[in-house]
Parts: C-alpha cells; sequence; structure tokens
C-alpha cells in the first residue's frame, strides 16, 4: 500500500480558502492542511479544525507574506514592518539573520500550540525553508518541537520528513482532472507520498492579496472528485 498525504496549504490565508478546504476535506480527499499564523483569517481557521478533527493540520511557516508576529526582527520585514517580498527572501537569503528567523518561526508555531493544538509537521508558504541557507533552522525546529517536515529538496536528510516523496506540481494548468489517478505511474511501491494543493473560493482578501485565485477553483472542484489508485490509501 502507498499511503497518500493530500495537504491543502494557506489554511487561515482568507475565510474563503478556509471553507475550500473543509469542502475538499469533508467532501473529497484532502486529508491535512498547513496554517498560516499571522493571517486575516487564521482564528477561522483555528475554530474549523477544532471542530473537524479528522483533518489533520500542521504550521505554514510564513516569511514572505503579511506581518511578522514578533516586532523585533529587524533582519525579516521592510521599512513598513511587513515580510519581505518573495524574490527579496530568494535573491538575498544571507540578508536574513538565522536568529531572528528561529525566534519568529518558533513564535509562530508556539502560537498554534497555545491555542489548544499540536501541529502534525510543519512546511512553509513559498517553501522557504527549503532555502538552504535557512537549513539550520529547520533541523533545530524540527528537534526542538519534535516534529517532521515537508520534503521540499533534495538536502532534506538526517531529518524526519512527514513523508517519503514530495510532489508540488497539482498546481496551475497541470491540476489535471485525473492527476490522483495517475500516481501510480509515478511512486514506487511502499514509499509515502505527499501532494501539495490549494483549494478555496473566491472573497476579496484572496482576489486582492494572491495572484494565484481563480485557478484554486479549479482545484477544488478536482479535489472533491478526485479518486485514488488502486493500492493507494488516504494517510
Amino acid at each position: 500500500m502507498i499511503e497518500v498525504l493530500v495537504n491543502a496549504d494557506d489554511f487561515g490565508f482568507s475565510r474563503a480558502v478556509n471553507y475550500g478546504i473543509l469542502n475538499s476535506h469533508k467532501n473529497g480527499i484532502v486529508n491535512s492542511a498547513t496554517m498560516m499564523m499571522n493571517a486575516k483569517a487564521t482564528d477561522h481557521a483555528i475554530r474549523i479544525a477544532k471542530d473537524h478533527r479528522t483533518l489533520k493540520v500542521g504550521i505554514h511557516l510564513v516569511l514572505t507574506c503579511g506581518r511578522p508576529l514578533l516586532h523585533d526582527v529587524p533582519s525579516l520585514v521592510d521599512r513598513e514592518g511587513n515580510f519581505k517580498k518573495q524574490d527579496e527572501v530568494y535573491g538575498n537569503p544571507g540578508s536574513i539573520s538565522l536568529e531572528e528567523l528561529e525566534r519568529e518561526w518558533s513564535a509562530q508555531i508556539d502560537k498554534f500550540i497555545d491555542l489548544g493544538m499540536m501541529p502534525t509537521h510543519f512546511d512553509s508558504h513559498h517553501h522557504v525553508h527549503a532555502i538552504p541557507a535557512f537549513w539550520p533552522v529547520v533541523k533545530k525546529l524540527s528537534a526542538h518541537y519534535g516534529l517532521p517536515v515537508r520534503k521540499a529538496g533534495p538536502h532534506f536528510q538526517d531529518i524526519e520528513t512527514v513523508t517519503d516523496t514530495f510532489l508540488d506540481d497539482f498546481y496551475g494548468e497541470k491540476a489535471a482532472v485525473d492527476y490522483f489517478q495517475t500516481l501510480n505511474e509515478r511512486i514506487s511501491e511502499g514509499k509515502s507520498v505527499e501532494v501539495m494543493t490549494h483549494p478555496a473560493y473566491l472573497d476579496d482578501d484572496l482576489l486582492q492579496h494572491s495572484s494565484y485565485n481563480q485557478e484554486r477553483l479549479k482545484e477544488t472542484a478536482i479535489l472533491m472528485k478526485a479518486t485514488l489508485p488502486e493500492g493507494f490509501i488516504l494517510r
């Protein structure tokens, strides 16, 4: 048997995102989500998570969207106090203080735990935890909190990962109706796999603050109809 984790990213981004994730779980194959702890609809996502314990919930660590939870992390923010843009972080990761990054990401995990829940694992918005320069922080947080991590790069060695394999191509034009039925052509027997997804409906917050919006409706529709091939089970 091959275990499949169908993870919905961006839990908490907006209420429309939250409802898309919820419906894709209750009426589809989404069995996991990772939550942004600094977003407008985080409190709404927490309530949904507490009311629907069958949905596994981890942390979607943030470094490139919104504002940090902490106020003393100058290397992480721009002049307005917002997190730096994705291009800036990827283009100059050395500008990020690892000490400040560790404290901010710890605060995001601690907030989730303080609200009465225990995360299943963690990943990150825009895959920033995969940036090699941040690897010491990722390893330290995984060990400190006892949490597995999304396997988002070949350097994810000597660390517990949430699955053996990670697929990030259920996205945009590649989010095909038969995507999940063809997993048996890609995954070896006995290997667990995580598929990243972004289900959502539309609201003003999503339309104004994410360029990936209309495509999420398509993902939601597919996820609520998809089935897995023989020999694959939801984890």
